[in-house]
């Protein structure tokens, strides 16, 4: 299993912390984010992880040098200008017929493998990892038509599947990627969405966190390191 993980990004809302250190280098009680990554891939099944940098892209390969710590290989590529969570994967020699991409500033219990077995039975061009989320309004809600109110609701909960930020993609689709300009996941599968391809999700209830604020790395290291 080949795994691309995205691991270039300036994380702003954490400054000044990621000032001088990338954000997948924060670390969850004695490891970085990152690292509990790479070992749960490598658990996993992972055989090579591909690491897409750029901000502070020196300090991430003097961690994880060529992988051989973890019993993987990890190799590196190297963006000059930000180019968003899916133009990366255009600038990837060598890749896999499918491949598994994570954020690397992102934790999670998920099962890699589950999630890569379950591409493949599915015959996918891409699979996303959803998680269930809800949100509660303050307000009453209302549908209405022509003018006429047809429902109401008083502050409902409203339940939603959310991107993990987790996919797998079939290396097929790469073309539509534009070469050297910012294209994100989002702009990625609405273009497949188009083109008719074979687009699946994968429903996970497992524990995941996307570390954007210093509230989301306190809450997350509260509670990932008691699992």
């Amino acid at each position: 299993m080949q795994t691309i993980m995205l691991a270039g990004g300036r994380g702003i809302r954490l400054d000044p912390f990621s000032r001088i250190l990338p954000k997948p280098l924060f670390p969850i009680g004695d490891k970085p984010i990152a690292e509990i990554l790479v070992e749960q891939l490598k658990l996993a099944g992972a055989h090579e992880i591909i690491m897409c940098l750029g901000y502070l892209a020196d300090l991430m390969k003097l961690y994880f040098q060529d992988g051989s710590y973890y019993g993987l290989s990890i190799r590196y590529s190297v963006e000059k200008d930000p180019l968003g969570t899916a133009g990366p994967l255009r600038m990837v020699d060598k890749l896999d017929d499918n491949f598994v991409v994570v954020n690397g500033d992102e934790l999670t219990t998920l099962d890699f493998g589950a999630l890569y077995k379950h591409h493949l039975a599915m015959k996918a061009d891409m699979t996303v990892a959803v998680h269930q989320k809800s949100i509660s309004s303050s307000f009453g809600v209302l549908e209405t038509k022509d003018g006429q109110i047809i429902s109401y609701s008083e502050k409902p909960t409203i339940d939603y599947w959310a991107s993990m930020g987790i996919y797998v993609i079939n290396k097929g689709v790469l073309p539509l990627i534009p070469e050297n300009q910012r294209f994100d996941m989002p702009d990625l599968v609405q273009r497949l969405l188009l083109e008719r391809a074979n687009v699946v999700s994968y429903e996970s209830q497992d524990l995941w966190f996307d570390i954007g604020t210093l509230a989301d790395l306190e809450k997350a290291k509260e509670q990932f390191e008691h699992c």
